[in-house]
């Protein structure tokens, strides 16, 4: 099986880091962003737009506050995938697997590295309930102002959502429609990868 060039390694994880490097100085807006995927209790999906926020040694991390839909549903499921595009590339990437919280130093460090006014609305968005108007946000920002003050921990209910993939597609444009495709697929987590190229 011919895995030259972008397809080149055995890490998929390097291979996820090389193309979103490629991507982030040409794609207009967000590189990271990644549409992701979950189900409720009934088993009917759920699809949005999020940013990835790291790709570690093993796995795919983002953020979120733990009560919004998403949140829930991952709680409940203890599953997600996303699709990374980049239509700049013409490629994409999929991702499947079992996820686990990010709660720790992680966590606190991307929480602080943001602005603050992007630390105050984490405390004041009830993310995914129902909102009577913008003016009912904007007072419940001003009110966490006075109590967290200048420098606001992370809430307990906003951190990481790490994902652990037992399945990671690489896709690219090919002429005519014939794109080249490489799926990694493992067990469980802590399973070595077997890697199939799939028909466009």
């Amino acid at each position: 099986m011919d895995r030259s060039g972008i397809f080149a390694g055995d890490d998929p994880f390097s291979i996820a880091r090389a193309w979103l490097a490629e991507a982030e100085p040409v794609e207009p807006n967000d590189p990271n962003a990644i549409a992701l995927a979950t189900v409720d209790a009934a088993g009917m999906p759920n699809v949005r737009m999020v940013l990835l926020k790291d790709i570690e040694a093993d796995a795919f991390v983002f953020y979120t506050n733990y009560g919004s839909k998403k949140g829930q549903e991952i709680a409940a499921s203890g599953k997600a995938a996303f699709v990374l595009h980049w239509k700049s590339l013409r490629r994409q990437i999929r991702v499947r697997g079992v996820t686990e919280r990010e709660e720790g130093p992680a966590a606190d460090a991307y929480y602080a590295s943001r602005s603050l006014k992007s630390r105050l609305g984490a405390w004041a968005s009830r993310q995914s309930e129902p909102l009577d108007g913008r003016a009912t946000l904007m007072a419940e920002v001003a009110k966490v102002t006075v109590q967290q003050g200048p420098n606001p921990a992370r809430p307990p209910f906003w951190g990481g959502i790490r994902i652990r993939p037992v399945e990671i597609e690489f896709w690219a444009d090919g002429a005519f429609r014939l794109h080249d495709r490489f799926r990694w697929t493992r067990d469980s987590v802590q399973a070595d990868w077997t890697v199939t190229r799939l028909n466009p």
